[in-house]
């Protein structure tokens, strides 16, 4: 894959209204590529990181395509309001990525993400199956069929609030003195380790916000934990309901997707696993990334 620096510029931030059944806001959407072309894909982040986390990954691709990165629902500089109702699935995230298809004149666009942000991707696009061209996946959170059956029986949610993620998470630091100051607490740590300093200086630059405590991080731990316990929606049904052809790609080690590299009856999708890959392959192998989504939207 060859591109010319040359052609490439800084991402612009563009604030769409979302207005849905989870409550209206504005979606902060980084914007990369010729304004004068239709979108050509919409790639969305991870639970607990936002849309900037990514632009190393996204940054090379827009001297060929029109890629639109959103701050999903309560990260980054999205407004939208979050535990409008109770938190149970991901709905919310789907509805809203739905909503920003809709907002979009052109042909069908790519859509792509990263864990949840590549399961909502998924879910969205089984609700609008004539606006998606196909799908990049990058290690979704897409449980066995016998979870995903359990998570979505009455009153399971409440048990999935003690799950060890959740309540890890919510013991999370999240204010700070400054940005330096996070840098160190987070750099060769935990989910970070391998990450390089760009990528981490990316997510902390839309990660933290000013408060008159400090700087916070605008994925609150509580709305972080809550995404990670509510898991009532069902992807395997999307798989079979969306035909278009469909790329996942997941981590070698500590996978989050169960799908297998040969997933019986759904012959529109395709798992490969990334050598040497744990669940946060975008930030530690981009190139590999990068390479599965320029070859999706050209």
């Amino acid at each position: 894959m060859i591109m010319d620096a040359a052609l490439m510029s800084p991402p612009r931030r563009l604030s769409v209204p979302i207005d849905n059944r989870w409550g209206a806001g504005r979606m902060s959407v980084m914007d990369y590529g010729d304004p004068n072309r239709p979108v050509d894909l919409i790639f969305s982040h991870a639970n607990g990181f936002n849309a900037a986390t990514y632009r190393s990954l996204l940054s090379p691709l827009s001297a060929s395509l029109r890629i639109w990165a959103p701050d999903l629902r309560g990260h980054g500089g999205s407004d939208l309001p979050v535990f409008a109702r109770p938190k149970t699935n991901w709905l919310d995230h789907r509805d809203d990525l739905l909503s920003l298809i809709q907002s979009i004149d052109g042909p069908p666009v790519v859509l792509a993400g990263h864990s949840m942000g590549g399961t909502a991707s998924l879910l969205a696009a089984a609700e609008r199956t004539d606006r998606v061209s196909r799908l990049v996946l990058f290690d979704p959170v897409i449980w066995k069929r016998s979870a995903v059956l359990a998570f979505n029986l009455p009153f399971a949610h409440r048990l999935m609030a003690a799950i060890p993620l959740a309540k890890s998470t919510l013991r999370r630091r999240s204010l700070f003195d400054s940005r330096e100051q996070a840098m160190a607490a987070y750099r060769g740590r935990g989910a970070f380790k391998g990450w390089p300093d760009m990528v981490l200086a990316d997510y902390l630059s839309e990660g933290l916000a000013e408060t008159p405590q400090g700087l916070a991080l605008t994925a609150t731990p509580a709305w972080e934990a809550a995404n990670y316990s509510a898991q009532a929606h069902n992807p395997w049904r999307a798989l079979r309901r969306y035909h278009g052809p469909t790329r996942i790609l997941k981590a070698e080690h500590g996978a989050l997707t169960s799908v297998p590299v040969a997933p019986r009856g759904l012959t529109h999708v395709s798992v490969e696993a990334v050598a040497g890959g744990g669940h946060l392959f975008p930030m530690t192998h981009a190139d590999v990334a990068r390479d599965a989504l320029f070859e999706a939207a050209v």
